[in-house]
């Protein structure tokens, strides 16, 4: 019996990723067969090809918050997208859906529900979105990545599975890795991504202490994202290496002693998983503030530690400082964000997208 899945995740890394992990496995599966489903003009559009799928966009936005009068055309956004996806059901014939976030889930996981094929959404973050709480009544399972949002979930439908991963290798060649970005395999080296389109926030703060991290010799891999490149490619030195995006981020998370980070919920399992002491920088223009409640919840745990933009001219300093100097701190947060290591999270996911092609 073949494996056929539709698969819905986008607008951000964070829900694009994980459903691209999601799928590779399920490529591995004799006779089966993945189709995505996204947002027209949005991020997955590009990065789900490049990954080796086919994707079809929907007519279909969220919910804007700042200005309402572009909500106008929402119903009927909504209404169409659920029509291209009842059509797109019933020529491919899944046996389930996969929801993993994004404005394309929603029309997805409610065709599917209607026309009696299993779905399963998988949640990222700590505290989770409107959408896939909504979704949870319909779906036959909801995949958790983090424990903390079981409250928000009928109980019976839960399972805490961790958030599947781009990247689960280790590379076993430190030094080839260093070499790929010119950096000395001798010194501390800080880590600084600021999601996958960068942030000028974090930016800002990198480059007005550049020379402060200079004077207590470290050294710094970091991702400015696209847009930012032009501005910040001339600070680059045999001690700073600037990159616009990292392709390879297993031997990024290798090499670095010391992350800085937005608080997304793909890149806490990836550190989690790699046992990264970091300090995060919560992005505050995410729906719900759900970015700081991911990071609250690892500074709970002893597990991280966070600065808020907004207070961030006053402790950013204090806080990476104390992170370079103190190597016993760097133990304790390296040792207790690992404990939120999912490493099966997606073979876990596969195995259940599994029970529920063929048992129901």
């Amino acid at each position: 019996m073949s494996l056929n899945v539709i698969i819905s995740g986008g607008g951000t890394g964070g829900h694009i990723f994980p459903a691209i992990a999601i799928a590779s496995e399920l490529n591995k599966i004799p006779n089966s067969k993945v189709l995505f489903i996204g947002a027209k003009n949005r991020m997955e559009m590009s990065h789900v090809p490049s990954a080796g799928f086919k994707i079809k966009g929907l007519w279909i936005s969220g919910f804007n918050r700042r200005n309402y009068l572009k909500n106008i055309l929402l119903p009927l956004k909504i209404v169409y997208s659920l029509f291209k996806c009842f059509l797109v059901i019933n020529k491919n014939k899944p046996n389930v859906v996969v929801g993993t976030g994004g404005f394309a889930s929603g029309p997805l996981v409610l065709s599917a529900t209607l026309m009696g094929i299993p779905s399963i959404i998988q949640e990222q973050n700590a505290f989770p979105g409107v959408t896939n709480r909504i979704l949870s009544k319909f779906a036959n399972v909801v995949c958790l990545g983090n424990k903390k949002a079981i409250n928000y979930f009928p109980k019976k439908k839960v399972i805490v599975t961790g958030n599947p991963l781009r990247y689960t290798s280790i590379n076993k060649s430190k030094t080839n890795a260093f070499k790929s970005v010119g950096l000395s395999p001798n010194k501390l080296t800080i880590l600084v991504i600021g999601g996958s389109l960068g942030s000028a926030r974090i930016n800002q703060l990198i480059k007005y202490y550049l020379k402060d991290f200079m004077m207590l010799n470290v050294q710094l891999l970091w991702q400015c994202g696209k847009i930012y490149e032009q501005k910040y490619k001339t600070l680059k030195n045999k001690n700073v290496h600037i990159t616009p995006f990292i392709e390879n981020m297993s031997s990024a998370y290798q090499i670095s002693d010391i992350v800085i980070s937005r608080a997304g919920a793909l890149a806490i399992s990836e550190l989690s998983f790699y046992s990264k002491p970091t300090l995060f920088i919560p992005s505050p223009n995410v729906s719900e503030n759900h970015q700081e409640k991911n990071a609250e919840s690892l500074v709970n745990e002893n597990a991280a530690l966070m600065v808020r933009e907004d207070e961030s001219d006053e402790k950013f300093w204090p806080f990476i400082k104390k992170l370079i100097e103190d190597d016993f701190l760097r133990k304790k947060l390296s040792t207790n964000i690992s404990k939120n290591s999912y490493p099966k999270a997606t073979m876990e996911i596969v195995n259940l997208i599994k029970k529920y092609s063929f048992d129901e």
